[in-house]
């Protein structure tokens, strides 16, 4: 047999794979080979005994073992486990020091596009047992973007708030995020960071391809494709209602660039899932093994001691930014990686996302931004083949901690893609110049604009007059609200040159900032054939699926009385990218006038709260250019740390 040790150690014998000496130098025949085989087999076992007690005795206590294994008070620790044999585990298990790993579960009937999390989840848990953990599964509030109304961003922090309730109240040493559909994704990320256990998420995954016969149909993306179809004539009811459905063919969340492709795209880009992992198409095989390949890493986190505030850095962030651009991120992005920024302590704006993103290209051609849709993205490589022309280009911070133990540049180098189509190489990308515009003035503070969907048609009707490049003045045509729109856009003075501006949609006048900024032009300008989407404005959302140039998010919002609220109907404005600039053109002493009048009749009228948690939400959120996060919130920090146990509940 071949000696396992090096030759010097074989008392100088040249030939170690031939070597016939024993540690007494006495082994003759086969069966003494045999004998001391054993020997060193069982010193070896005896050894590693020793390690893993020794390991043991000196690895930090398991936060778990303080509810269910504590050596002051046995009642107590009855009491908080006796409950869980009823299911069927064993004291033994609960009193072992393993483990215990929850599971935070988002899919249910009523969140469709994170429903697979439930047979998703049944592999997370054979991950878990397999590396020695005990797994228990919980339901997070549900968020579906799709059906709840007024506005799903409202579930964003309720959901935070619940979940970091449930991780602080309950024994987890550790747990998995269930993320997918839009809000979920930040929700989970914002409590992990307030609470700062090990947590590593798990992305539901993108729908199948949707099809028209041969044509790709995206979900979210469509439904804006068949309002203008239905607007120009083109389209009958029904034709809207069998269009938009051929888009959502699959379990999963959308198979667009949309908010949930990027939040999960993001979360993998700042470390907190395993590389590879965001863009796997939900039906595919490769999701269920990464269900089981994040239980098994979430354990190597808790015995590693590796939490979010170790990965969730300063870096990781700018990372993050950088990638949104080239992947044509949604422009829900900003608020939601701001507000993860904020409950981990991290500094980051919107100035940020100008200066380090908007000067970057845009590689992935996926729809909204692009033609193509999540398969190909995934199958051309994913994220990982899109951080690797970032890496070669030195636009990453490489050496950042991820969730895997390894660094960023270990999980991506080299992972180039094959499909040049789908992912373009940074030397010769679909748009240069593709992040976002940062843009300010006195029709607002605050404000941003996804360049990567500004159409050729676009630039030339507005960006390309040679005495004033990248630069327009049109003027305004102001809705208080989506159903002002639905109402009057037929008949309000619209052409072809006008902006078209909604407000009382943020997050105090909707309330929740709905995604209601999806403003198509009207009919007689599309049956005229009109071949560019209408400059738009809003101080509310534009869902991340849209295709449509506008400025989103203007804060301070129309209900907090900021300049939205003065604006009228046929007002000038001025928009000038290069100088990031949108101006309302009247005099200063005509928008104190109105500024005047406006508070003296008691400002903006918005609607009531129509629930105790819409009131709640109205007197804690701060502005969108904020993240839209409950300020009181965010002094809550790695409270794991600060406040290691709860008190005892009894």
């Amino acid at each position: 047999m071949a000696c396992e040790a090096e030759p010097e150690a074989c008392n100088g014998c040249s030939q170690p794979d031939d070597c016939q000496h024993a540690t007494d130098g006495q082994v003759v025949d086969i069966e003494d080979y045999k004998t001391e085989l054993s020997t060193l087999r069982a010193r070896t076992k005896e050894l590693e005994d020793k390690l893993s007690t020794l390991q043991a005795s000196s690895a930090k206590p398991l936060r778990s073992s303080r509810w269910l294994n504590r050596a002051d008070d046995k009642a107590m620790s009855a009491l908080y486990m006796d409950r869980y044999l009823n299911f069927g585990l064993t004291r033994e298990e609960l009193m072992s020091d393993k483990p215990i790993i929850g599971i935070a579960q988002s899919g249910s009937d009523l969140a469709p596009c994170n429903r697979y999390h439930l047979t998703l989840a049944k592999r997370v848990r054979e991950g878990i047992r397999t590396a020695g953990g005990i797994a228990i599964e919980f339901p997070t509030h549900p968020i579906q973007e799709s059906s709840r109304r007024p506005t799903a961003t409202l579930d964003r922090n309720l959901s935070y708030l619940s979940l970091v309730e449930l991780l602080y109240a309950y024994p987890f040493d550790g747990v998995v995020l269930l993320t997918g559909c839009d809000k979920t994704t930040p929700a989970c990320l914002m409590a992990a960071a307030t609470i700062n256990i090990p947590a590593i998420c798990l992305n539901v995954g993108p729908m199948l391809n949707g099809y028209d016969r041969t044509t790709l149909i995206g979900s979210g993306t469509v439904v804006w494709k068949a309002r203008e179809l239905h607007m120009a004539g083109e389209l009958d009811d029904e034709g809207v209602v069998e269009m938009i459905t051929k888009g959502t063919p699959s379990a999963g969340h959308c198979n667009t660039m949309g908010t949930a492709s990027t939040m999960n795209a993001l979360a993998e880009a700042l470390g907190m899932a395993l590389p590879g992992s965001a863009a796997i198409p939900a039906p595919y095989k490769e999701r269920l093994q990464c269900a089981y390949k994040t239980g098994l890493q979430i354990l190597e986190m808790v015995h590693a001691d590796r939490k979010p505030s170790d990965i969730l850095t300063r870096e990781a962030f700018e990372n993050a930014v950088v990638a949104n651009t080239a992947i044509g991120g949604s422009t829900n992005a900003p608020i939601h990686l701001n507000a993860i920024a904020k409950h981990i302590g991290v500094k980051l704006d919107l100035d940020d996302w100008d200066r380090l993103g908007h000067d970057l290209p845009l590689l992935v051609n996926v729809q909204p931004a692009g033609q193509m849709l999540c398969e190909e993205y995934y199958r051309a490589g994913g994220l990982p083949a899109v951080m690797a022309e970032l890496l070669d280009q030195g636009k990453l911070h490489a050496d950042v901690l991820t969730a895997n133990g390894k660094t960023l540049r270990e999980n991506i180098s080299g992972k180039h893609s094959w499909d040049r189509h789908t992912i373009r190489s940074y030397t010769e990308p679909l748009m240069k110049d593709a992040g976002f515009l940062h843009l300010k003035g006195n029709l607002f503070d605050s404000a941003i604009m996804k360049t990567s969907v500004i159409s050729a048609e676009f630039s030339k009707a507005f960006l390309e007059n040679k005495d004033d490049p990248n630069a327009f003045e049109c003027k305004a045509v102001v809705f208080d609200g989506p159903e002002d729109y639905h109402k009057r856009i037929e008949t309000a003075d619209v052409d072809e040159r006008t902006i078209l501006v909604m407000r009382g949609t943020g997050p105090l006048g909707y309330p929740g900032a709905a995604e209601v900024v999806n403003m198509t032009a009207p009919g007689h300008l599309l049956k005229k054939g009109l071949q560019y989407s209408l400059p738009c404005i809003g101080d509310g959302r534009q869902s991340g699926t849209s295709g449509s140039p506008s400025i989103l998010n203007a804060s301070p919002e129309a209900a907090a009385n900021g300049n939205l609220a003065i604006l009228r109907d046929g007002d000038v404005l001025r928009v000038d990218l290069g100088k990031r600039k949108v101006n309302l053109l009247i005099p200063d002493e005509e928008i104190e006038k109105r500024r005047a009048e406006l508070m003296a009749n008691g400002g903006y009228a918005m609607v009531e709260s129509h629930t105790p948690y819409q009131d709640l939400f109205r007197r804690e959120v701060g502005p969108l250019s904020e993240g839209m996060v409950f300020e009181r919130a965010v002094k809550f920090q790695r409270v794991a740390q600060r406040y290691p146990m709860p008190r005892d509940n009894h």
